[in-house]
């Protein structure tokens, strides 16, 4: 069960993350960062040497800036010793950081009248690439210096003689989220690159990255991070936040732009200027992390008393042709990723559909108050491919899900691209489309006969509901079944009428021959009108051991 601390209440002073995406054939534990905390900042000077300056304050600070940094910055080779923090500061241990905390009378932006709130975190444990944090006011951008005094250190020694270029681990911003008298946390940046975003009476669940590169792939994952992190200060009358960020890592440097509107649905406009140092293959836009270990599904993967253990319960797709797909994910036994390929899609993103407690049973994590991430590309985003990485897991405490848009052609090394997208928090996904959308679906077990002549059989049910469909349960015998498999047969489709959903259950059989993969596909319709997105599923039947020969 995920300890108490590991759970993020609106509200809370602490902001506490799971440990990112691991790279295939890597242990988790070794290379997944833990996103913990409620603290702040630091930065060294050899990190303040490989910043280039701010511009001139008469200039006024803008995101051509950040641009132009991040060009000069691919020009050179990737310095890592500049992201570096005193040794006793990276000995610090996970209950030792905990005790650091930012004190809350000496937030941010409390006197300018302004709603919201920015508190930096600290420099320490797994929290070890320093980001230098500015503020933007009037069009100039100061940094802000690290000093102890901006902490509370607990039973903590308080570190001396610390630069006051040291600079943070990242920051939170609070705002009148849920109550106009009560300040909340809607974003926070920490490890890496990446951030967290949330809607009214959301808890934190999963994350967003600005940039991936090699995840899921057969090479260790290379994870960029902020160099630096700018903050235009907002007025009494803002009602949005606009943060830029310096990107790096040894393949990339990258500029950012996150125009952040909280509300009900909480959106960050993100927009990204990428300059690769080398030919990447696997790159990933607008990538997503979550964590699912067990699920309606999956009765055998239940670690305790609970029905459910996830963060999100699907991958859904709008594709560039505008076809709905709803994949569920699950906790594989083995890596697995899954390529939808498209030409400029209209939207994706890992969601959380389950909204009912019950099905949870879990008053620390409250997973059913978890948002999902809906990211719709802004402009053309050519040929490409959404990837989904499902990973096996079973511990709650680490991500192992990652979805994210990887374009088939390598980014041109030296030149700039830009990718511009919405991301939004969402906790229904029922006002995106007027299909109905899939309630739930069971997919884990082997039909009774197991295995017919070299092949194994699967049953599959599915309930969609919502949309149009209430109308359609007058005449059932007006809907159909549509399934269709990559693979094998379908042997058999039964559908059930479901009033208590105001829905439909399909009931489908399928065949596959040893040793192979199928994608099934699933959808409802009637006399040639679609009623329904449209469920898919990977499923694979292992080769028999070969016999030895007598």
């Amino acid at each position: 069960m995920r300890p108490q601390d590991d759970t993020d209440a609106p509200g809370a002073d602490t902001t506490l993350r799971a440990p990112r995406l691991a790279p295939a054939g890597a242990s988790r534990r070794e290379t997944l960062a833990l996103l913990l905390s409620s603290c702040a900042l630091g930065l060294s000077p050899a990190f303040a040497q490989t910043v280039p300056n701010s511009p001139a304050p008469s200039r006024g600070f803008s995101y051509e800036d950040v641009v132009a940094q991040a060009r000069q910055l691919g020009e050179r080779p990737f310095d890592a010793d500049a992201a570096s923090i005193p040794a006793e500061l990276s000995k610090l241990t996970y209950d030792s950081y905990r005790e650091i905390r930012f004190r809350r009378e000496r937030i941010f932006w409390r006197e300018g009248g302004s709603d919201f709130r920015l508190l930096p975190f600290h420099l320490g444990f797994l929290h070890d690439k320093p980001v230098q944090l500015h503020i933007i006011n009037d069009g100039a951008a100061m940094p802000i210096p690290f000093t102890t005094s901006l902490f509370e250190y607990g039973k903590v020694p308080v570190p001396k003689g610390l630069s006051p270029s040291m600079g943070f681990a990242g920051f939170a911003v609070t705002t009148t989220l849920n109550d106009p008298r009560r300040q909340d946390e809607v974003i926070s940046f920490l490890g890496a690159s990446y951030f967290r975003l949330i809607g009214r009476g959301h808890h934190y669940g999963l994350s967003a990255r600005s940039l991936a590169l090699d995840i899921g792939g057969a090479q260790p994952e290379e994870f960029p991070f902020m160099r630096a992190l700018w903050l235009e200060e907002p007025s009494r009358e803002s009602s949005e936040l606009v943060i830029y960020a310096l990107l790096d890592s040894p393949s990339v440097s990258g500029a950012y732009r996150y125009v952040v509107r909280p509300g009900q649905k909480t959106h960050a406009e993100v927009t990204a200027t990428v300059f690769p140092r080398r030919s990447i293959e696997r790159l990933g836009i607008a990538p997503l992390t979550s964590m699912f270990q067990a699920g309606e599904g999956d009765l055998a993967q239940r670690s305790d008393f609970r029905p459910e253990i996830h963060d999100s319960d699907g991958l859904m797709l709008q594709t560039g042709q505008g076809e709905w797909i709803w994949r569920p994910l699950r906790n594989p036994t083995s890596l697995r990723i899954s390529s939808f390929s498209d030409d400029n899609p209209r939207g994706f993103g890992l969601m959380q559909r389950d909204r009912d407690f019950g099905n949870y049973q879990d008053l620390e994590a409250h997973y059913h108050a978890r948002p999902g991430y809906w990211v719709e590309p802004l402009g053309n985003w050519g040929q490409g491919r959404v990837e989904l990485i499902e990973i096996p897991t079973d511990n709650e405490a680490f991500d192992n899900i990652g979805a994210c848009w990887t374009p088939n052609t390598p980014l041109p090394v030296g030149e700039p691209s830009e990718f511009r997208y919405r991301i939004t928090a969402l906790s229904t996904t029922r006002h995106l489309h007027d299909y109905a959308q899939t309630q739930h679906s069971f997919n884990g077990s082997d039909l009774e006969d197991g295995h017919v002549e070299g092949h194994g059989t699967k049953r599959f049910i599915v309930d969609f509901a919502g949309g149009d469909l209430e109308y359609h349960l007058a005449a059932p015998d007006r809907v159909e079944i549509a399934a269709s498999v990559t693979a094998g047969t379908i042997t058999s489709t039964i559908l059930q009428p479901n009033p208590d959903a105001k829905g439909f259950r399909m009931i489908v059989d399928a065949r596959l021959p040893e040793g192979e993969t199928a994608e099934l596909r699933l959808f409802l319709r009637s006399r040639g009108q679609t009623l329904s997105e449209t469920w898919t599923s990977t499923w694979s039947v292992p080769a028999k051991p070969a016999v030895p020969a007598p």
